[in-house]
């Protein structure tokens, strides 16, 4: 952005045209015709501009969000305290149409959040359809360089030197020591609770104990609530495979992403290591004797969440946060079905598991158009959310109404901790804590306070403490969109979609090898070793970056 040098117009136009100039300058620095005023090192912009009312259209690029601002009491709250609106656009269907829609008609709205990892943010940023965050704060609200976390803004400076989005639930390697064993993973192997019981707690560490326990479930409990009893259940099968049985079975088995200093995608397949192929085929077996039904590889999320609700799985692969639903439905009927999460799948040396807590490139970003009506108060608007003002907000609500103090603790009022367990969508709409309001949350922020979890949650949560780990350097190793590389990449991912699923239907151990073999080619042949190069180099500058 091309700054305006007063001294310079100022010896062009004369001194007595001077006032009238800055003042024009002033506008201009501070948003335009809006009349924005400008922040200070030491006083948020936002603060000077509460009493300008402004809405921005913000667009978040995922269609399962339903939630809108002016309904609940938070977004009423922070829409008196700082002037600002919200109108929240979210695509019908497909989010990569929709957003890649706007982006070629050059409209997009004032605000924009989706994934780190989608290939539109370098698109975006590449096409200088958004503005550098660190310019606007320069200019509008230098107070953002006081609380903007300056290891996140490291990790997303681009080659030009900028910062283009800020990251929500990133946790940076400062995070994993400040908050050493109060952070958690969603990465869990989850049994129900009575039924394991009555098995005697059998051990599951190894594709052996894991068998012998899914027969003894469908033995002695062929039905669960009427319906038959599904001894193992995991995420949804894709058309590039399964995240559950890929990266977290990795980091069950405590595999190293790394081998000889090159890097290894697990969402390619671990199809060279023997303790990973020594599962798969564990789990192709449980196929064959009808542990694993046919379902599995057909069902979506919302059948597998109603599946879980009905309490029809024995043991899971799957993300203990996901299961809010299920969880408050099963407690609700009966507490002890419950999923807990034990010790699942181990490596052959019986190491703990190396479980994936959060990134430090986090879950989205969230961007500022360059049509935006007023950059300034966007960006201290952004600035007001990253806050620990912001943080408090959007996570604990208004004072004295939606929590109080307790012991220095910001702590929900009973009324609304009570109607979040009971009915989380009616909380999120008409109350609105809790991250209602997600797009730029801290949840390494929140881990100081300390995590009341409602009994139906707590335990999964709580199990996965202990072996909570970062992979930071592995973040963000996404090959440049259209690269011979990136080709290669999807070529071989939407190829091991398919076989994933073979292998574990395969009728017979010789039909598995053959399978896995054929596959092991096919990586080979088609340039995985380009795909891996890359990736090495993008790991190693990750470590470069942490390391500053």
């Amino acid at each position: 952005m091309k700054r305006i040098k007063k001294i310079a117009i100022a010896a062009a136009f004369g001194l007595a045209a001077f006032a009238s100039l800055a003042l024009i300058s002033c506008n201009e620095k501070s948003g335009g015709k809006n009349g924005t005023l400008a922040g200070s090192e030491n006083e948020p912009g936002w603060k000077l501009n509460k009493d300008k009312k402004i809405t921005f259209d913000w667009y978040i690029n995922f269609s399962w969000f339903a939630r809108h601002w002016g309904d609940s009491k938070v977004s009423k709250y922070i829409t008196g305290k700082t002037g600002v609106d919200v109108n929240f656009i979210v695509p019908a269907g497909n989010e990569a149409e929709k957003l890649n829609t706007m982006i070629a008609g050059d409209a997009l709205p004032d605000l924009i959040t989706l994934g780190w990892y989608e290939g539109q943010v370098p698109m975006m940023i590449d096409s200088s359809l958004v503005y550098a965050l660190d310019e606007l704060a320069e200019d509008y609200d230098p107070y953002f360089f006081k609380i903007a976390n300056p290891d996140k803004l490291g990790w997303y400076r681009q080659e030009d030197g900028h910062v283009y989005g800020y990251p929500n639930a990133s946790y940076t390697p400062a995070d994993y020591e400040k908050y050493a064993g109060k952070l958690t993973s969603n990465e869990t192997f989850l049994v129900r609770k009575d039924i394991y019981e009555a098995l005697g707690k059998p051990d599951m560490t190894t594709p052996e104990g894991f068998l012998a326990a899914l027969r003894k479930a469908k033995q002695k409990f062929p039905t669960a609530n009427g319906l038959p009893l599904i001894p193992f259940g995991t995420a949804e099968f894709t058309d590039v495979g399964n995240s559950q049985l890929q990266g977290v079975l990795q980091h069950f088995l405590a595999l190293d992403p790394e081998k000889d200093g090159k890097f290894e995608d697990a969402a390619l397949g671990l199809t060279e290591n023997p303790e990973y192929i020594r599962w798969l085929k564990a789990l192709r077996q449980a196929h064959e004797e009808g542990l694993i039904p046919t379902d599995i590889f057909v069902d979506k999320r919302s059948q597998i969440e109603e599946k879980a609700a009905q309490g029809r799985y024995f043991c899971m692969l799957y993300m203990n946060w996901d299961m809010q639903a299920p969880q408050n439905a099963l407690y609700a009927r009966d507490p002890n079905s419950i999923y807990v999460a034990v010790d699942g799948p181990k490596n052959t040396r019986g190491d703990e598991p190396k479980l994936a807590g959060g990134s430090i490139a986090g879950w989205t970003v969230t961007l500022i158009s360059k049509k935006c009506k007023d950059k300034a108060r966007a960006i201290q608007f952004l600035t007001y959310l990253i806050s620990d003002e912001g943080q408090m907000d959007t996570n604990f609500g208004i004072p004295n109404e939606t929590y109080t103090m307790v012991n220095g603790i910001p702590t929900l009022t009973p009324e609304v901790k009570a109607l979040d367990s009971s009915d989380k969508n009616k909380q999120e709409n008409e109350i609105g804590v809790l991250y209602t309001y997600w797009m730029l949350m801290d949840t390494a922020w929140q881990a100081q306070w300390g995590v009341e979890y409602a009994p139906s949650l707590e335990q999964p949560q709580l199990w996965t403490r202990p072996y909570v780990c970062s992979y930071a350097v592995y973040d963000g190793l996404t090959l440049p969109v259209g690269s011979d590389e990136d080709l290669i990449y999807q070529e071989i991912q939407r190829k091991w979609g398919k076989v994933l699923s073979n292998l574990i239907r395969a009728s017979s151990e010789k039909e598995f090898d053959t399978i896995l073999a054929d596959y092991n080619k096919f990586k080979a042949d088609k340039g995985l070793a380009k795909v891996q190069k890359i990736q090495t180099e993008l790991m190693n500058k990750n470590k470069a970056k942490l390391a500053k």
